[in-house]
């Protein structure tokens, strides 16, 4: 399992995000992580409309790989930790790093003011 095999399967798993495929996304959690899917999602900030692999670095006997999910109001990097399972890059662990809640422009939804 090398980095660019890995960072490939980071991006197809950030495009399930993006497509809103979340059966597809969690094809590619380990089988303990598959058990609770449900706590693996509820750190995402589901839509997601973009996905980077912002690096990926080895660790022992696995990849660390930091993923930036945008979605409407909010941006977050998560930490994902692959290893090979049955010959697969497989998510084995993921952490919540960083939320950044993302400014929402009101100003070009409201009428502006006019003096009276």
């Amino acid at each position: 399992m090398d980095e660019q095999t890995v960072r490939a399967q980071a991006a197809v798993f950030g495009q399930a995000l993006i497509d809103g495929d979340i059966d597809r996304a969690i094809g590619h959690l380990s089988q303990q992580l598959r058990r609770n899917p449900g706590e693996v999602i509820a750190l995402l900030p589901l839509p997601v409309s973009e996905v980077e692999v912002e690096s990926v670095e080895h660790s022992g006997s696995g990849e660390n790989v930091v993923l930036r999910l945008v979605a409407e109001n909010e941006e977050a990097s998560i930490l994902t930790r692959w290893k090979d399972r049955d010959g697969q890059p497989t998510i084995i662990e993921v952490s919540h790093l960083s939320s950044t809640p993302m400014a929402i422009d009101v100003a070009a939804d409201e009428p502006a003011d006019t003096p009276a």
